[in-house]
């Protein structure tokens, strides 16, 4: 993910991990026509990435100069959270993490009044939820879904340190292993396939990143093909 502005283009730091870790696809297999993506027995169509894509494009255009992304981008952070989200979910099931409107609410809360600050302290104003959205390539209607995957990450921490948020470093840095190992096994439960179409998935950052083109491509700019991260590390 490209990073203009040092604050929102990086993934928001929230507690002791980082929104923004968490899905992982393997590179082979036959994706279904008329999907994005694959995971388990579900699919994200075609037409329902488009419609997320243009959600965001539009709420990019609202900051020009702030939120500068190519149409080629905007698909493949899209697609990263679309699929993120559902990673999230699957660790939820496997732990037996249940999560309410409150908690998604408090999610959501975490992630902007972190990412607000921060912004602010770099000498931004007007830092609204749709500008960190934006930001962070995730379609600002996507809010509620970006507000339950903090609170499943948050969940699941508070889990495994006796009900409480870790303070030390030594705990920090436990509980942020656990939970990225966690994601890892998620992902790989859930047997993640991407289109070609759209790039592929780099185990290494989570993300959709570019590759060779097989078939057409979202318009814009060609990165150069990553070749990290070809394969989960669980």
């Amino acid at each position: 993910m490209r990073r203009d502005i040092p604050v929102l283009r990086r993934l928001i730091k929230v507690s002791v991990a980082v929104i923004g870790l968490g899905l992982a696809v393997t590179a082979c297999g036959r994706v279904e026509m008329g999907a994005a993506a694959i995971y388990g027995n579900q699919r994200i169509t075609i037409a329902n990435l488009d419609t997320e894509v243009t959600n965001l494009s539009q709420a990019a255009k609202q900051y020009p100069g702030v939120v500068n992304l190519t149409p080629t981008q905007e698909t493949q952070e899209t697609l990263t959270w679309l699929v993120r989200f559902q990673v999230n979910e699957e660790i939820a099931r496997q732990a037996g993490i249940t999560i309410s409107a409150a908690q998604e609410e408090a999610g959501l809360a975490l992630v902007y009044d972190s990412a607000k600050s921060e912004a602010e302290a770099e000498g931004l104003s007007k830092v609204t939820l749709n500008l960190i959205m934006a930001a962070n390539g995730i379609p600002p209607n996507q809010y509620l879904e970006l507000g339950r995957y903090q609170a499943i990450e948050t969940q699941f921490i508070e889990n495994g340190n006796g009900g409480t948020i870790p303070t030390s470093s030594s705990a920090q840095a436990a509980s942020t292993k656990q939970f990225q190992h966690a994601q890892c096994v998620a992902a790989k439960a859930l047997n993640i396939l991407i289109n070609p179409q759209f790039g592929r998935m780099d185990y290494s950052t989570y993300l959709v990143v570019s590759a060779p083109a097989t078939v057409s491509r979202p318009e814009g700019p060609a990165a150069a093909p990553s070749l990290s991260g070809l394969a989960p590390a669980c």
